[in-house]
C-alpha cells in the first residue's frame, strides 16, 4: 500500500499528479543524497556532526573569516560543551587544530587542517563535479525555475513549526492532539 500512496495514484486532477511526481523525485533526490552522506561519512570515518563542522570551517576559511567555538557550537546547534567534545575529537584526529584568535590573545579559533581539506576534496572531489557538471547542463530558462522552485520548498518547509500539531481522534471523542510526524508514523 506505501508504493500506491507514494505513487499519487488517487490524484485525478494533471497538476496534482504532476506535483506529486515532482515531490517524488525531490524525495528520492534526498534518499540519494542521504545515502551518499552516509558512504562519504564512513570513508572518512566521521559522524554526521564532524563531517558538518569540517565542512562549515573549510566554508570560513575560503571566506576568509575565522571561527570561534561559539560560533560553531551556533551554527551546528550543539552545547558549548557538546562544542568541545567535537573540538576535542577533531584535533585528534588532525582534521582541525586550535589557533591563536589574529587579533584577540585571549580567544581561540578552530581551523581545518590542510590534510583535513585534502580529505573532504578527495572524497567529495568527484561526487561535487558530477552535480555542476549536471547543473551547468541547464539552459537559463530551466535553472531560474529549479531555483525558483527550491526556494520555495525552502521557504514552505522552514514554514512548518516545530511545534505544530494535528487534531486527530484516537477514539470517537478523545480529542488527542498528536505531532504530525507521530501520525505520518502511524499511518505508515
Amino acid at each position: 500500500m506505501a508504493d500506491e500512496r507514494s505513487s499519487g495514484y488517487w490524484y485525478s486532477d494533471d497538476r496534482t499528479r504532476r506535483g506529486v511526481a515532482v515531490l517524488n523525485a525531490l524525495r528520492d533526490y534526498r534518499a540519494a543524497e542521504a545515502a551518499m552522506r552516509r558512504r562519504t561519512r564512513s570513508a572518512m570515518r566521521m559522524g554526521e556532526t564532524d563531517l558538518l563542522a569540517i565542512r562549515f570551517l573549510l566554508k570560513r576559511e575560503g571566506e576568509g573569516r575565522t571561527v570561534s567555538p561559539k560560533d560553531l557550537a551556533a551554527h551546528l546547534g550543539i552545547s558549548s560543551a557538546s562544542t568541545t567534545v567535537l573540538i576535542d575529537r577533531l584535533v585528534r584526529s588532525g582534521h582541525v587544530e586550535r589557533r591563536p584568535h589574529p587579533t584577540d590573545r585571549r580567544a581561540l579559533v578552530i581551523a581545518p587542517t590542510i590534510a583535513s581539506d585534502d580529505e573532504v576534496r578527495a572524497t567529495l572531489g568527484e561526487m561535487h563535479r558530477r552535480m555542476i557538471e549536471v547543473a551547468e547542463g541547464l539552459e537559463a530558462e530551466q535553472a531560474g525555475t529549479v531555483l525558483y522552485f527550491l526556494e520555495r520548498m525552502r521557504d514552505a518547509v522552514d514554514s512548518v513549526s516545530e511545534q505544530a500539531t494535528v487534531e486527530v481522534p484516537r477514539e470517537p471523542e478523545s480529542g488527542a492532539t498528536v505531532s504530525p510526524i507521530e501520525s505520518a508514523r502511524s499511518a505508515s
